[in-house]
């Protein structure tokens, strides 16, 4: 086991004295190390080149004999500084790291990164030590020997999923803006995804946590809150499956995508002569299934980029933390009464019966039934002082859920059924892309609830728990495998009462 350092590398580098003041030619601090001294340490160093008047940042396994595992592009010394990293040195190797995180992923485009003066950014120190930390995460996955990836992967995730990197991630994100945000999580969960595989495929440490499988922030501002995630599909729970599946193509189609989630309610606080009410609506639920790699390797090493899993299932719970000023909750959505289409297709059959029979005359009448439906239903619920909202996909033809049902051994060959050529049919449930958008003009509903006056003035906190199921059924590939994951998240939203 490794043991975590928690290196400070912003604070170490602003605090590097001129390199005319240095004994060697570089300087180094360790990220992770190993409690033997059999194992080596994962190191990162500043190396100075006089010729030139430059600095080289790198990440380096101290073995006896060092092996380079990153290194970054020179960095100018401004010699008017007093300071070794000035604002734009430290802004130039930030871009640098971040850049590099994100060549690790399926999009190999050069992208443009601008950042505003880093004085104006709060909390950049941690933000710049979380971008570093996803490098060496990386780094260690891809590049490092295997004693001391096994030795510092651990450490890592530790320092990933803290509270502070939590926070730091947050602002990263901002910083980020959503495109960048995008591919910054394709390219950590195709990593992630690649360290489950290779655990799987040597058979050790099954039961070992995997670095922050599930990525989630909230954003509250005044009217709107929003919650973000991401999950890679290999990192999911399995809920269900028809059997072990030894289609090793079809898995890693199934397993080289990642959940990408948005949930956004737009809410009001409205007072009254009594009391307060606060009233939430959707205002967007957007679910994604999105590849991890690009099509040429899906198609070379899998079954193709079609054959992805499909939401089949959300449930949102919002829940106001401290109930003292609560005096009730209400659900704009009733239950469903649907109408039923009768057609009233009426046969009548006839026949004879041989001689010596009591009767001799059969007569047998049928009718048929016809039943309109959408093929996903929407539900509120209420729990408590809990509101919850729930989205089902239903089987076209019979009616029932997917996420609890398996399609007939004949549906599966069937080339007419529902789920075949599903992302490209006129009828399709789903976007063209495969995912689902719940949006304000076909679920407007809202959850309300009615607060004591006493609340004014006070900042409310209501947590946000979600379950969303994603299932597969075969689009075009040939097998009867099928199954079911879910993931589940939770958050924390502030709403000031006023």
């Amino acid at each position: 086991m490794a043991s975590c350092c928690n290196p400070d590398i912003f604070t170490w580098i602003q605090s590097l004295p001129p390199i005319t003041q240095w004994r060697a030619g570089s300087m180094s601090i360790c990220i992770c190390s190993s409690p033997t001294s059999s194992h080596p340490s994962l190191n990162f160093s500043v190396t100075k080149n006089l010729e030139n008047s430059s600095l080289s940042i790198s990440i380096f396994a101290d073995f006896n004999l060092p092996v380079p595992l990153w290194a970054s592009k020179p960095l100018t010394i401004n010699s008017k500084s007093s300071k070794l990293f000035d604002e734009a040195t430290i802004s130039c190797l930030t871009i640098n790291v971040i850049k590099d995180v994100l060549n690790y992923g399926s999009n190999k485009k050069n992208p443009l990164i601008r950042f505003p003066k880093l004085e104006s950014i709060s909390g950049f120190k941690d933000i710049f030590n979380l971008a570093f930390l996803t490098l060496a995460l990386l780094i260690c996955i891809y590049e490092a020997p295997a004693d001391l990836r096994s030795a510092c992967l651990n450490s890592l995730k530790n320092q990933l999923t803290s509270c502070q990197s939590k926070v730091a991630s947050k602002s990263l994100m901002k910083l980020l803006g959503s495109n960048l945000e995008e591919q910054w999580m394709r390219s950590l969960n195709l990593a992630i995804t690649n360290w489950i595989a290779e655990i799987q495929a040597t058979h050790r440490g099954l039961m070992m946590k995997t670095p922050s499988p599930l990525f989630s922030y909230a954003i509250a501002t005044f009217g709107f809150w929003k919650v973000q995630l991401y999950c890679p599909v290999m990192a999911m729970d399995l809920v269900n499956s028809s059997n072990p599946c030894a289609d090793e193509r079809l898995l890693f189609s199934l397993n080289y995508h990642q959940l990408e989630g948005v949930i956004q309610f737009n809410y009001k606080v409205i007072v009254q002569e009594k009391w307060v009410d606060v009233m939430v609506n959707i205002d967007n639920i957007r679910c994604d299934i999105k590849r991890l790699v690009n099509e040429t390797l899906l198609n070379e090493r899998g079954v193709g980029a079609d054959d992805k899993h499909f939401p089949s299932r959300i449930s949102l719970q919002l829940t106001p933390t401290i109930q003292c000023n609560i005096l009730s909750v209400s659900v704009s959505k009733s239950t469903d009464n649907p109408t039923r289409e009768i057609g009233l297709e009426r046969s009548i059959e006839t026949s004879f019966d041989p001689p010596n029979t009591f009767l001799g005359l059969k007569v047998s009448a049928g009718e048929t039934t016809t039943v309109s439906m959408k093929p996903w239903k929407f539900e509120q619920s209420v729990d408590g002082y809990s509101g919850t909202l729930h989205w089902f996909l239903h089987d076209s033809i019979d009616g029932r859920e997917v996420v609890s049902s398996r399609p007939s051994k004949l549906s599966l060959i069937n080339p007419k059924a529902w789920f075949k050529d599903r992302y490209s049919s006129v009828y399709r449930p789903f976007t063209r892309q495969g995912g689902v958008i719940f949006a304000g003009d076909d679920y407007g509903e809202r959850i309300w609830w009615k607060v004591d006056k006493s609340a004014m003035g006070k900042t409310m906190e209501w947590e946000i728990r979600g379950w969303i199921w994603v299932t597969y059924w075969p689009n075009k590939h040939r097998t009867f495998y099928t199954e079911t994951k879910r993931l589940e998240f939770g958050e924390i939203l502030h709403l000031n009462i006023c």
